[in-house]
């Protein structure tokens, strides 16, 4: 008897094992410091969490991830982390996901689609990220004139559109602070620097602009060399502003060449990985978006203490 319960609990644990969660990640690339950091927490989180992570690196393409996803449901995955690089054109292959019965999980950007199509999105309110760094702007202008250049993420993603949205609701009414220039830098530091490279020429070398907003930290910090390159001192001749809050915008903030930055956190994972098991234990049907928090942090935010305690966290 003993040694047929011990046979028994022998199979059970043997099948416990192999049925270890399967979870495929699609990522949109590394195109930014924050993207790198997004991915290693979620490689971590997984780990920690005993889950087998099948990741995909979409390098920017949509193509890519949309292969990435059907290779996924073809595996047989129990669910899959879908990070999209463009908000449109994912219906026909959610919907495959669907009819497979393999939930997905938005991570920080959302689609157009049906939200029956995916079990929940994590992410910040990327509206509310826009309208944080706009009204951060116009409490430091005062009723000063401002002429603002925007460098834009890339073209129909999500946040390009929603923090573009947001800081113009937040600088709306206010008659002195003017968007002069916009153009998408596609979140990269070589092409924000690039773009502010152009907008420096354009407006009277600089002496033009009040101020710098990017949709990404990277963006920023390419920006600020262009700034520095063109003989002006970002932070003071240029106010720069902008959003995720990484390691090297702190960096920056410290040695006074930026001014704020809004806080998106890499952990997505956490929360997607929390409604998961609530959904694979129990069928637990999780809110359909699951927001993170929007944290300003300016010069007076102990830069250099932030940047101690992000870099390590694969930025």
């Amino acid at each position: 008897m003993t040694r047929t319960l011990l046979a028994s609990a022998a199979v059970l644990a043997l099948g416990t094992a192999a049925s270890a969660q399967v979870v495929g990640f699609s990522q949109i690339g590394s195109e930014s410091g924050w993207r790198a950091a997004e991915t290693t927490v979620t490689q971590q989180e997984a780990e920690a969490r005993g889950i087998q992570l099948q990741f995909s690196d979409a390098q920017q393409k949509q193509e890519n991830q949309i292969a990435a996803v059907r290779s996924f449901i073809a595996q047989g995955v129990d669910a899959i982390l879908l990070a999209p690089v463009v908000a449109t054109g994912w219906d026909a292959v959610l919907e495959e996901a669907a009819e497979a019965e393999i939930p997905v999980v938005l991570l920080d950007r959302m689609v157009d689609s049906d939200p029956s199509l995916y079990l929940t999105a994590v992410g910040s309110d990327l509206v509310h990220e826009g309208e944080v760094a706009g009204q951060y702007l116009v409490e430091q202008v005062g009723g000063e004139p401002c002429r603002v250049v925007e460098l834009q993420g890339t073209t129909g993603s999500s946040p390009a559109i929603d923090r573009k949205t947001g800081f113009e609701n937040a600088i709306a009414g206010h008659d002195n602070i003017e968007i002069v220039r916009s153009q998408t830098g596609n979140f990269t530091r070589a092409e924000g620097k690039t773009v502010m490279e152009a907008f420096l020429q354009a407006e009277n070398g600089g002496a033009d602009i009040c101020a710098l907003y990017a949709h990404n930290d990277d963006m920023a910090v390419g920006a600020i060399q262009a700034i520095k390159e063109a003989g002006l001192k970002p932070g003071e001749d240029i106010l720069v502003v902008s959003i995720d809050a990484v390691p090297d915008i702190f960096q920056a903030m410290a040695a006074g060449e930026a001014n704020a930055t809004v806080e998106l956190t890499p952990n997505m994972a956490g929360p997607a990985f929390d409604a998961l098991q609530a959904y694979w234990d129990a069928g637990t049907e999780p809110p359909k978006f699951i927001q993170t928090e929007s944290k300003l942090y300016t010069q007076a935010d102990d830069p250099q203490g932030e940047y101690d305690r992000r870099k390590g966290l694969g930025y």
